[in-house]
C-alpha cells in the first residue's frame, strides 16, 4: 500500500471517529455543563496521552516545536470544542452544519499558508462545491440563525482549520499520535484547573449514558481520532485528506439516527453522495500538476 492511500485510509478512520462526537456530546451535555465537558475531555485525554508517551519513552519535542504545539492545542483542544459548545447554546445543530461544511476548505487554506502545499486549481473548485453541498443541505432545514452563535461557529472553524494544518505539519517529523499527546499536555495546565473549577457540586445525578458520552469524547474524539487524523493528513496531504471532512456531518446524522432515533431523509442521502463525489474530485487534483520533462538530447 502506497503512502497516499494509507493517508486516505487513516483520514477516513479519523473522520468516522470524529463523527461520533456529536451524538456523544448531545448525550453528555444533558447532565454536564458544556464548559466542564470541554475541559474534562481534554484533561482526561491529556493524562492518557502522558501515560502513552511515558510507556513508549518518547523524547521531548524540540524547543522550536513548542509554539506550533501550542497553536495546534489552541485550535483543536481548547478552541473548537469550547466555541462550538458555546455556539450550540444559541443555534441548532442543523444550522451548525453550515459551518462544519466550511471546515475542509478552511483546512485546505491553512495547508497552503502553513503546510506549503500547492493543489491544482480544480482542487479548489471541488472544495467549494463540496462546501456548498453541505451548507446547502443545512440551510434547507430553515434553521433559525443567531448572530452571536454564527460568530462563535465561524471562529471555531477558523481555529480548527489552523489546528488541523499545524498538527499535520508537525506530524511529518514528530509522528501523528505524538503530536496530539504533546498538544494535550501543553493545554493541560489550563484545562485541568478549569475542569476542577466548573465541575458539578455532585455527580449523583449523572446518568450512565452521560458518563459514556464523556468517555467517548475523551478517549476517541480527543485522542484516538486524532492519532488517525494527523497521520492521515501527514501521509496523504493536508488539503487533500482534509476534504474527507465533507462526509463528517452526514456520518454524524447517520449515527444520530441509529443511536438517537432521528430521521434520515432522502435529501440527506443525495447530499452525502454529492459530497463524496466532490471528495473524489478533490483527491484527484490535490497534488501539483507534473511538468513535462524536457527531452534529452541523443
Amino acid at each position: 500500500m502506497d503512502k497516499t492511500t494509507s493517508g486516505w485510509i487513516n483520514g477516513f478512520f479519523g473522520v468516522a471517529i470524529f463523527a461520533g462526537s456529536l451524538p456523544a456530546t448531545r448525550v453528555a451535555v444533558i447532565d454536564f455543563d458544556p464548559t466542564f465537558l470541554t475541559c474534562a475531555r481534554a484533561s482526561i485525554a491529556a493524562l492518557l496521552g502522558c501515560a502513552l508517551l511515558l510507556l513508549r519513552r518518547q523524547p521531548r519535542p524540540q524547543a522550536a516545536d513548542v509554539p506550533s504545539l501550542a497553536l495546534g492545542a489552541l485550535g483543536v483542544v481548547v478552541g473548537f470544542p469550547l466555541l462550538t459548545a458555546l455556539a450550540l447554546q444559541q443555534i441548532s445543530s442543523a444550522h451548525s452544519i453550515v459551518f462544519i461544511g466550511l471546515l475542509p476548505l478552511c483546512t485546505a487554506i491553512f495547508a497552503v499558508l502553513r503546510g506549503g502545499e500547492r493543489p491544482q486549481p480544480l482542487f479548489w473548485l471541488f472544495s467549494v462545491l463540496g462546501a456548498a453541498c453541505v451548507a446547502g443541505y443545512a440551510l434547507s432545514g430553515n434553521a433559525e440563525a443567531s448572530l452571536a452563535g454564527d460568530a462563535l461557529m465561524l471562529a471555531a472553524i477558523l481555529v480548527c482549520g489552523l489546528g488541523y494544518a499545524e498538527g499535520a505539519r508537525l506530524s511529518r517529523t514528530l509522528g501523528g499520535w505524538q503530536v496530539i499527546c504533546w498538544s494535550l499536555l501543553v493545554a493541560l495546565p489550563v484545562m485541568l484547573p478549569l475542569a476542577l473549577l466548573t465541575q458539578p457540586a455532585s455527580f449523583s445525578h449523572v446518568s450512565p449514558s452521560a458518563w459514556l458520552g464523556l468517555a467517548y469524547v475523551s478517549l476517541f474524539s480527543m485522542l484516538i481520532g486524532f492519532m488517525f487524523w494527523y497521520r492521515g493528513l501527514a501521509q496523504g496531504g493536508i488539503a487533500a485528506v482534509g476534504q474527507l471532512q465533507l462526509t463528517q456531518p452526514f456520518m454524524a446524522l447517520a449515527l444520530a439516527a441509529l443511536l438517537l432515533h432521528e430521521t434520515v431523509s432522502g435529501t440527506m442521502l443525495l447530499a452525502t453522495l454529492a459530497a463524496v463525489a466532490c471528495v473524489a474530485g478533490a483527491r484527484k487534483y490535490a497534488q501539483p500538476a507534473q511538468r513535462p520533462q524536457p527531452a534529452q538530447r541523443q
